[in-house]
């Protein structure tokens, strides 16, 4: 699969053009898939070559920064490392990742049509779904979409919503599930596990200090739809996954700096690994079952103690899986 930051121009991608979807995909849940599965049978059956476009960052995150008091941007489900990820194990030929900026928010319907469709991706079918708008201040639909479609020479399809027993699943359906602390809920919404990846940082070194070792994460966004101290399983270290607990957060005990980071802690160590073997390496840490919040916790001592407590809750959770 081939990344592209910003929007190229169409020649890029050859003489047969393309088959686009357009979103946020967040999360990569199973609606996404769904539409995901659609556009890559079309773009077969069509002789193209399956695109997605989407945004960095969220409008919503965007509109929010240029006025806080007015807009309150959703949670991010995803990285953009674990989007892409997804859409990669979903068949996608092309990811573009628009930068969404000024520019870009000022659009016309007309001027994304030209600009973005026809001279950025030489698209020639467009599938959207059932609540797609575009352009400034949302003012494009389906309707002035598949007239511009006509006009410009490629075909416009809208797919409408999936439904799990009865659940319209989005995007924020995942993120309701996820604040909730609901991991096996938001599982079945995005069709596996609630994932985060990333490499291994150093950090300050302070699990050892408390005696307990944790691989570090870099969660890149300040508000991420889960956040607690989760039971895990962490892959890539071995072969096997192996059991663990977690912290998902800002760690207000120890850290003032608001950045938010994925602390694992492995319950068994393998002994062909050694101290330092983590660094570096990429990792993938399905959250399970959310024990409770973050906690501030009035000295360090009591921290070790709280994650005493944590590491054993695990434990017996494991324990009931047969583990």
């Amino acid at each position: 699969m081939q990344v592209i930051r910003g929007l190229p121009r169409k020649d890029r991608f050859g003489a047969a053009g393309l088959a686009v979807t357009i979103g946020n995909f967040d999360g990569v849940h199973r609606g996404h898939q769904a539409m995901l599965a659609l556009l890559t049978s079309e773009a077969r059956h069509r002789g193209l070559q399956s695109c997605v476009l989407t945004f960095e960052p969220h409008p919503r995150d965007f509109f929010a920064a240029r006025n806080p008091a007015a807009a309150d941007p959703p949670r991010r489900i995803a990285t953009l490392r674990d989007k892409i990820g997804e859409l990669e194990r979903c068949g996608i030929g092309h990811v573009v990742v628009a930068r969404f900026d000024e520019r870009f928010a000022a659009q016309s319907p007309q001027a994304f049509v030209d600009d973005v469709l026809v001279g950025g991706l030489g698209a020639r079918y467009v599938l959207v779904g059932d609540d797609f708008r575009y352009g400034a201040r949302r003012q494009g639909n389906y309707t002035m979409l598949d007239e511009a479609g006509t006009r410009a020479g490629f075909d416009v399809a809208r797919m409408m919503s999936y439904e799990v027993h009865g659940l319209r699943v989005s995007s924020s359906a995942v993120r309701e599930a996820l604040a909730g602390g609901r991991l096996a809920d938001a599982a079945a919404l995005l069709g596996r596990p609630y994932t985060v990846s990333g490499h291994v940082v150093h950090g300050r070194k302070l699990g050892r200090e408390l005696g307990f070792r944790t691989l570090n994460l870099h969660f890149r966004h300040p508000r991420p739809a889960a956040m607690g101290i989760f039971v895990v399983r962490v892959h890539g270290l071995v072969a096997q996954p192996l059991p663990g607990v977690a912290s998902l957060g800002v760690r207000p005990t120890v850290d003032d700096s608001r950045r938010v980071l994925l602390e694992a802690h492995c319950l068994e160590w393998p002994d062909s690994l050694g101290p330092e073997a983590g660094y570096g390496r990429c990792l993938r840490v399905e959250l399970l079952h959310k024990l409770h919040d973050e906690l501030r916790y009035p000295s360090l001592d009591a921290l070790r103690e709280g994650i005493a407590r944590d590491t054993a809750a695990a434990r017996r959770w494991w324990a009931q899986q047969g583990r």
